[in-house]
Order: structure tokens, then C-alpha cells, then sequence
């Protein structure tokens, strides 16, 4: 006669840990409103019988070891879509996924200042390992034979620390990254000064490498990309391309683009413009008949410019305002925003092209309108980053939560939250 109350199954799932063989899990039945004990402690109920639940009890897995080589947590990392992956003394190796930062195994054994000095020291050169004695740090390119990495090394109070950044070995094309159309123009021109924007870890080097392989495949020109370190290596198609690496082939980025003026060059990559030197040159080398293309750390179009302009002695500013408004080509400026359904990240972005209306904002230092005409502007491409993060939402990508956090103007997304 078939069981009028048939066993209850409920199941506590394992963590999954990348490379890690599950671990055996014994199943004991139980009184279904008993709680979860011992097999020898299960007291049988007395009397009327009681139905059963089928309790899968998971065992404590075994701690993940340190790995040899470096190479083993890459490939972990690349093999999960990470971007970055950390490996800290006292820390369990972490990796970040998403734009969030969480342990690569739970549970693993957390690393010494011993093994974190015996990994770098197996992936350093002589060169390197010299560095990092004499400067306390050292960041460089780093390639396997299944993929390219931005690598840190950095000594600090417990020992040395070593940061990956995970890049594609392929450089995506501004169709597969879903740039705007309107973005091409950008790559069209034979001179002038274009910034890539945003935060560390925002996708610049990304968007600039597909700005830059645009030009690769629609022009003959010759390219030259000064980069620390360079990440994507790009292929020469119809251009003739120079990639070079600063501390590995130039001292600085100035004395790169120093040099790089006398190298008969029609468009410049600057990988970051990031002191007063490099930024001046670059406004130099925009005025003088080459496409230059760099990126900054900064948030938005009005605030890029206040960046590059700021760098300048208060009695060159004028003069710097009116070589901006007329070398200007376009500003992009963007986020990565964790999407809603947990499956990778979306894109945000800001964007400015120069008009004649902004052109004379920049002459008049008046940056802090640049909204309004970038509002009124979409004909021309332009983009508010509050309109992006709007688009992201109403297509369901974003969360409401991700969306406020980012709006420039706070009151405007609550009562488009309301309607």
C-alpha cells in the first residue's frame, strides 16, 4: 500500500567553486518538523506516525589551497568573466565580477605575505623585480598564452599585493560594444583632440581601442599609441600602427609625445592624460593637424573640462579656454552599471560634440551650462548622462536604486520615478 505521506525533499545546495570537485553529500531522513541533527540523535516519534522529510545534509567542503602560479588564478578569472582578480596578503584571492568584489572560493585558505611575494616572484623579470625594489610598485602588461593582463605590483605594510585587470585579447568594434552611430564622426577627422571619460574601471581603454580600430579599418594613416601599459594589442589594417609602452619604451607620456611629433604621425593615442605636461602637448598636437584621442578620471563632460583647464597657471587659462573651444572634437563620458538580472553590466554614457554654442561656453569659462545646451543638442548626437541612466531604467536593465545613485539631478529622476 503506497505511503499516504511520502517523504519531503529539501535540499541545501553547495557553493559553486570554480576547478573544485563537489563534495560527497550523505542524505539522512528525518521527521519532516524535526530540526536537522545527527544521524545517532534522531529520536523516532511515538505513537500516530509522522511524516518524514528527506534532508540532504551538505558537508563542510575542503578550503581551496594557494595556487602555484599566477597563471592559474588568470585563467580561473577569464574562464568566469571576471574583470580584475586580487591577490592580497591576508586576504583569500578575490576577484571582481560584474563590477562587484567578492572571493573567487568560499571557503580557501587566506594568503601569506610569504605566498604573495613567492607569486610575484615567479611572473616578475629582472627588470621588474629591480623596479619594484627601487619604487615600491610597478605596473606593466603582462601576457600567457591564453590572454593579456594588466598587471600591479605594489609593496605596502604587510608584504606585496598583486592586482590583475582581465583584458580581451580581441579589440571589439564600437558596433559590438553598442557605441552610437553618431560616435564614427568622431573618428573622421584629421585633427583636433577627442576625450574618452570616467571613472577607474569604467570601460576608457575598451571605447578608446574601438575608437581607435575604427580609424584602423576606414583609413590610411598612421596611428601611434602611447600607453601604461599597453592592453589591447592592435593589429596595423588599413594603418600603419605604433603601440608603445611607457618605462618600457619612453620615460613619461610627455617625452612619448614628445617624440611622437617628430614620427610623422596623423592620429595619437594617449593612454592618460594625466598631468599638466602631457595635457598641454596634447592640446598642441590637436592644433597642430593630428587626431589626438586620451582619456581622463573624470565624470562628465562640464567636469572634464574644468579638469583640463584647472591643470593651466591662472594667467594661461585664456589662452588654453581658447585653443579647447576650437580643437575640441567630442567628449565621452561613461559608467558600466551592474545590471538588474545580475548578467554583466550596461553601459552609460555622456556625450558632448563641439558646436558653435559650445565652443563659445568654453571661450566664456561658462562650462557649468554645458547641460543645457548638451539638453537641446541631440540633433547633434549629444547626450546627458541622466537621459542615459532614464533609457537603462525604462528598458528594465538598470535597478531604480542604480539609477537615483547616478543621477546628476536627483529631483528630475524622482518625478520620473513617480510618472
Amino acid at each position: 500500500m503506497a505511503d499516504p505521506n511520502p517523504p519531503q525533499i529539501s535540499r541545501v545546495p553547495a557553493a559553486p567553486r570554480p576547478g573544485v570537485r563537489p563534495v560527497a553529500r550523505p542524505v539522512v531522513a528525518v521527521p519532516h518538523a524535526a530540526p536537522v541533527v545527527p544521524v545517532a540523535a534522531v529520536a523516532m516519534p511515538v505513537g500516530e506516525a509522522q511524516p518524514l522529510a528527506v534532508v540532504e545534509v551538505v558537508a563542510e567542503p575542503e578550503p581551496v589551497h594557494v595556487l602555484a602560479h599566477v597563471d592559474e588564478y588568470l585563467r580561473t578569472g577569464q574562464e568566469s568573466l571576471a574583470s580584475d582578480i586580487h591577490l592580497g596578503v591576508n586576504s583569500v584571492p578575490v576577484w571582481r565580477r560584474n563590477g562587484i568584489l567578492g572571493p573567487v572560493w568560499s571557503p580557501a585558505d587566506k594568503l601569506t605575505s610569504a605566498d604573495t611575494e613567492r607569486l610575484a616572484m615567479g611572473f616578475l623579470t629582472d627588470a621588474q623585480k629591480q623596479m619594484l625594489a627601487e619604487r615600491g610598485d610597478v605596473d606593466f602588461a603582462y601576457a600567457t598564452d591564453f590572454g593579456r593582463f594588466r598587471a600591479s605590483v605594489v609593496r605596502h605594510r604587510l608584504g606585496i599585493d598583486v592586482v590583475f585587470r582581465i583584458v580581451s585579447t580581441s579589440v571589439r568594434s564600437m558596433d559590438q560594444l553598442g557605441l552610437p552611430e553618431s560616435l564614427k564622426m568622431l573618428t573622421q577627422y584629421h585633427n583636433g583632440l577627442v576625450l574618452v571619460t570616467g571613472s577607474v574601471g569604467s570601460g576608457k581603454s575598451t571605447t578608446l581601442a574601438a575608437l581607435v580600430d575604427e580609424v584602423n579599418k576606414t583609413r590610411h594613416d598612421h596611428i601611434i599609441t602611447l600607453e601604461d601599459p599597453i592592453e589591447y594589442v592592435i593589429e596595423s589594417k588599413g594603418c600603419h600602427v605604433t603601440q608603445r609602452e611607457v618605462h618600457t619604451h619612453t620615460k613619461s607620456f610627455g617625452a612619448a609625445l614628445r617624440g611622437a611629433l617628430r614620427e610623422d604621425p596623423d592620429v595619437i593615442m594617449v593612454g592618460e592624460m594625466r598631468d599638466l605636461e602631457t595635457i598641454s602637448l596634447a592640446i598642441t598636437a590637436s592644433e597642430t593637424g593630428h587626431l589626438v584621442m586620451g582619456t581622463l578620471h573624470t565624470g562628465s563632460a562640464a567636469r572634464t573640462l574644468d579638469r583640463v583647464l584647472d591643470v593651466f597657471p591662472i594667467d594661461q587659462r585664456e589662452q588654453i579656454r581658447v585653443m579647447v573651444s576650437e580643437s575640441l572634437r567630442g567628449i565621452i563620458s561613461q559608467q558600466l552599471i551592474p545590471r538588474k538580472d545580475g548578467q554583466g553590466r550596461a553601459l552609460a554614457l555622456e556625450i558632448l560634440t563641439n558646436t558653435p554654442a559650445v565652443g563659445n561656453l568654453i571661450r566664456e569659462a561658462k562650462t557649468y551650462m554645458l547641460p543645457g545646451v548638451m539638453q537641446t543638442g541631440k540633433k547633434q548626437g549629444m547626450k546627458l548622462m541622466d537621459d542615459s541612466l532614464i533609457e537603462l531604467y525604462d528598458a528594465g536593465l538598470i535597478s531604480q536604486e542604480e539609477a537615483y545613485a547616478r543621477a546628476e539631478q536627483k529631483a528630475l529622476m524622482r518625478h520620473h520615478f513617480a510618472h
